[in-house]
């Protein structure tokens, strides 16, 4: 796909903006993501609105998007989805781009050729191959199935646009991963299908989130290790917090299920239905085994998220 050869990529990669965001220092996020961020956006609809990764515009008190030309628009934050990783915003003018159409991630197979483009012009837009499919857990309590993995790495991802051959949208850069293939070492990207935003996207641009009951939330990041999950942080203010849950505990078990990994921790604890329900943790501390019940709750309300300014 030589895309600088190709007047139909030409048209399709001017969709591509970049979005600057400002959050305030008292942000929930401030310290771990910093208060003024940068990445990508991609305009998905003749009235400007942008599709981008989350955590550039999560908890944001302010949002510009850039054009090719330089100029900047002030930008509208619609919402924030902590399920998908999505983020929406539009431009509070018209930008007079062609917006890029959105295409279908549950075609893309390993071995498909695709572009990852970022904004900042030809140079930005890079050849890649889809490497693998398979679920993304991270350590802040996110799960994403069937997630996208690509090589060779794209270093601005952030929001980045994943391009199939028909020219369309089907993936939202989100991280720099060592193992595009699982259990290996092979530099690349993860990328976020543009399937899953389609079903959300009426509610997110109405609502500033989905219908659909929360997941519970607690508060920790973790990292796994041969006895389970190692706690590496706290959030503050968090039911893990309230519950006493401390750095280095390490949790064993979910309402006396064996916890196996991030992946297994996660879905035991939204079996046990939706945010407010009470996680009953087996953890190891000091050498000693012990039980916490954390009362979770729903993180979108935690977040110091403003109301959508429409």
């Amino acid at each position: 796909m030589a895309a600088g050869d190709d007047p139909m990529f030409n048209d399709v990669l001017s969709a591509l903006v970049g979005v600057r965001a400002e959050i305030p220092d008292n942000a929930r996020t401030s310290e771990t993501l910093g208060i003024r961020r940068e990445g990508s956006g991609i305009v998905i609809d003749e009235d400007g609105l942008i599709v981008t990764i989350g955590y550039l515009i999560m908890e944001a008190s302010n949002v510009n998007v850039v054009l090719s030309d330089g100029a900047t628009v002030p930008a509208r934050i619609l919402a924030y989805d902590h399920g998908s990783g999505f983020g929406l915003i539009r431009a509070r003018q018209p930008l007079q781009v062609r917006p890029m159409p959105l295409g279908r991630s549950q075609d893309l197979g390993p071995s498909e050729p695709v572009l990852v483009a970022s904004f900042g012009g030809m140079d930005q837009v890079r050849p890649a191959r889809v490497v693998s499919r398979r679920a993304f857990a991270g350590y802040w309590e996110y799960l994403l199935e069937n997630a996208i993995y690509t090589a060779p790495p794209h270093p601005s991802f952030g929001g980045a646009a994943l391009i199939d051959s028909a020219a369309q949208l089907v993936g939202i850069g989100s991280l720099l991963v060592a193992d595009t293939v699982a259990q290996s070492y092979l530099p690349g990207n993860m990328f976020v299908p543009i399937d899953l935003l389609k079903p959300i996207i009426d509610d997110l641009v109405s609502k500033g989130r989905t219908s659909t009951p929360s997941r519970p939330w607690l508060g920790v990041y973790t990292e796994e290790i041969v006895a389970g999950l190692r706690v590496t942080r706290v959030a503050a203010d968090s039911p893990a917090s309230r519950a006493g849950i401390e750095h280095d505990d390490i949790l064993l078990a979910v309402a006396g299920q064996k916890i196996t990994s991030l992946e297994d921790f996660y879905r035991r604890v939204w079996a046990l239905g939706d945010a407010g329900v009470s996680v009953r943790l087996t953890l190891l501390r000091d050498a000693k085994s012990k039980e916490i019940t954390v009362r979770s709750t729903d993180r979108h309300n935690w977040l110091r998220i403003l109301s959508p300014k429409h």
